[in-house]
């Protein structure tokens, strides 16, 4: 199984690693998710150079409320420690490499410039 399990203990570890980490937040009990869980998983395979992880959010209940996720499932992507993208509702498999692709082809100094011009203004009244 090419997915990881991520919980309140490793998902320090697993976000600040680097590189590009999706996160599928799900529940045993959400058909929605029983649905996007087969191609999450295909993708990892097809991607071994990325983490896929999976947040069960019965059991990880702090980890989803400090995610503030709301509605399952949710899908966040991180590249080199930076939250990229976050949105809920499966993908079909087409859609998630289209995104996948966009996430990988991102000028992260750009993105990193954005970010700090977002917290210089959220320093400002």
């Amino acid at each position: 199984m090419a997915t990881r399990e991520i919980t309140m203990s490793n998902l320090e570890e697993t976000v600040g690693a680097g590189g590009i980490v999706l996160l599928d937040f799900w529940a045993a009990w959400c058909g929605p998710c029983r649905a996007f869980g087969p191609i999450f998983e295909a993708a990892s395979e097809e991607h071994p150079d990325m983490v896929f992880g999976q947040v069960d959010t019965e059991a990880e209940r702090d980890l989803a409320a400090g995610f503030r996720i709301t509605s399952i499932p949710t899908l966040m992507i991180f590249r080199d420690g930076i939250g990229v993208y976050a949105q809920p509702g499966a993908l079909n498999a087409s859609t998630l490499d289209g995104l996948i692709e966009a996430v990988e082809n991102l000028d992260m100094d750009d993105v990193r410039a954005q970010v700090a011009a977002q917290a210089g203004q959220g320093g400002k009244a």
